[in-house]
């Protein structure tokens, strides 16, 4: 590696690439909404008699 290479490396931030270490989001908000999905999809199944 050169010394204009290393230069840049060192003041370019890594690539992401999306793993599971990246997803930093708040996780009870994403299980209430989800839950709440599910829940109103079986309320309107069974609201349309499809059950």
């Amino acid at each position: 590696m050169t010394s204009t290479s290393s230069a840049v490396t060192r003041f370019l931030p890594r690539a992401r690439t999306g793993g599971p270490a990246d997803d930093q989001g708040p996780k009870i908000l994403e299980h209430v909404l989800g839950w709440t999905l599910v829940v109103l999809l079986a309320v309107l199944v069974t609201r349309a008699g499809l059950m």
